[in-house]
């Protein structure tokens, strides 16, 4: 796959559809009538044992059943085909002229970053992982305490709220636990030592048992 500066990740193929060889399709894109258009070529970031490691995929077509979008593409002619090409992140090449898309950011945008939360920068964006589900921003923590730690930040607007490429930040609202570990849960003392009670002729035993007969 090319350099990460010059790709845009626009969809993930999730499972075959039909016998035929059309897959069903996850966009990441709000302009699939420009990215998914005949004759589009795709990157694919596939395992490197897949037979399609380092190969490429050329749209024929892209259709819609009951909302969802499903795509032909050349050399993928049966079923078989398709199922192998399940999980597959499909990436396009990226022009400097090109407008960015809303609420969308290349790699090497977001690597850098300064990480703000409640205001306090706490680390630096340092990678980022493409899975399946969702990306993953990298952060190394920076902060007393927790210092050269890496922290995995799922990267959805729940927990990363703003990013501000210009001003060089991205805001975090993680939840408990995710920068720092928790403490352990407080045990409470009891209110008085059973030796003490021991010492002058009383116990928790023999109270039990007095209120028993009692």
């Amino acid at each position: 796959m090319a350099d990460a500066g010059t790709q845009l990740r626009v969809g993930r193929l999730t499972k075959a559809h039909g016998l035929k060889g059309a897959i069903k399709l996850e966009l990441f894109t709000d302009d699939p009538e420009r990215r998914f258009v005949p004759g589009a070529e795709f990157s694919l970031q596939v395992p490197e044992s897949s037979p399609w490691h380092g190969k490429h995929l050329t749209l024929r077509e892209l259709r819609w059943y009951n909302g969802h979008p499903v795509g032909f593409f050349e050399g993928v002619d049966d079923r078989t085909a398709a199922e192998s090409l399940a999980k597959a992140i499909l990436w396009v090449s990226h022009t400097d002229d090109e407008t960015a898309e809303p609420d969308a950011w290349y790699d090497h945008q977001l690597i850098g970053l300064s990480v703000i939360r409640d205001g306090v920068r706490i680390g630096e964006v340092t990678h980022v992982d493409h899975l399946p589900a969702q990306d993953l921003l990298i952060v190394r923590v920076d902060r007393e305490g927790a210092k050269g730690r890496e922290v995995m930040v799922p990267f959805v607007g729940a927990i990363v709220p703003e990013v501000d490429v210009e001003a060089g930040t991205l805001t975090v609202t993680p939840p408990a636990g995710l920068f720092e570990e928790l403490p352990d849960e407080v045990v409470a003392e009891p209110d008085a030592d059973p030796a003490e009670g021991a010492a002058d002729g009383e116990s928790g035993a023999s109270d039990t048992a007095d209120d028993r007969d009692g």
